[in-house]
């Protein structure tokens, strides 16, 4: 494999550029003002699933949302785009509505180099970008709400049927919502055998926004009632967050 530092040197980029993933969890009805945004600025890669809310009746009924259908919008983008990227596009699909719908980044370890050369080519692009961004967004930005502190996105890839379980005792543990996506496993059989899970059953993701204080509580209150050992054959992991606009974590 090429080494990434010395590819980047034969196209004369001073140094590789820092890649994160970009998410937008939206109503489903929001969607297309998401990917349309995504592609008025430049995105060069996305795509959508349809995932389902959790939120209580009680909380739905506060917020005024009638369906919890989402679009949940993945994306990759330069590190140094990020912020003001996530603020322009929050502004332009309505973030700053309660229950509108939340987004943020999580930080990648590592890509594979043509994918990271798309992103090569651009410093000069994207650094207009962010000033063109950030002029756009001043003074605008007010009522779009921002967590500030130290987050994490909890996922958890459990057997399906068990979610309205899963995020009641989830919230129990102080998790305010999540979202669901319906996905279908696959494994090597003798994986299979070997921690008798039965991975080729239709599967459910959840995942959950969560401060880093409260995070630690609810992975274990779910890994106890939802893990391997159990019914759910759950597995639970956590990565950082951040950037997260249209909520405020407590």
């Amino acid at each position: 494999m090429i080494n990434p530092l010395e590819w980047f040197k034969s196209k004369k980029a001073d140094t590789p550029p820092v890649v994160s993933l970009v998410i937008f969890i939206v109503d489903w009805s929001r969607q297309k003002l998401v990917t349309t945004a995504f592609e008025k600025v430049g995105v060069q890669i996305q795509y959508t699933a349809k995932g389902k809310g959790t939120a209580s009746k009680e909380i739905l009924d506060l917020l005024g949302i009638g369906a919890t259908d989402k679009a949940v919008v993945i994306s990759l983008e330069d590190a140094a785009r990020l912020q003001p990227l996530i603020k322009n596009i929050a502004r332009k699909v309505g973030l700053w509505e309660r229950g509108a719908g939340v987004a943020f980044s999580v930080p990648l370890s590592g890509i594979n180099t043509p994918v990271l050369g798309m992103f090569s080519g651009e410093r000069a692009e994207v650094e207009a970008d962010v000033k063109d961004d950030k002029k756009h967004i001043d003074g605008e930005e007010a009522g779009i709400m921002e967590t500030k502190k130290r987050s994490d996105l909890i996922m958890c890839i459990l057997n399906q049927g068990y979610s309205d379980e899963f995020m009641a005792e989830a919230r129990k543990a102080g998790a305010g919502g999540g979202t669901v996506i319906s996905v279908r496993g696959t494994a090597r059989q003798s994986q299979v055998k070997f921690f008798g899970i039965s991975v080729q059953n239709e599967k459910e993701i959840i995942m959950i926004l969560s401060t880093r204080e409260k995070k630690n509580a609810i992975m274990s209150v779910v890994s106890e009632k939802f893990g391997l050992q159990s019914e759910a054959e759950g597995i639970v992991f956590s990565v950082p967050a951040d950037n997260i606009t249209g909520v405020e974590l407590r």
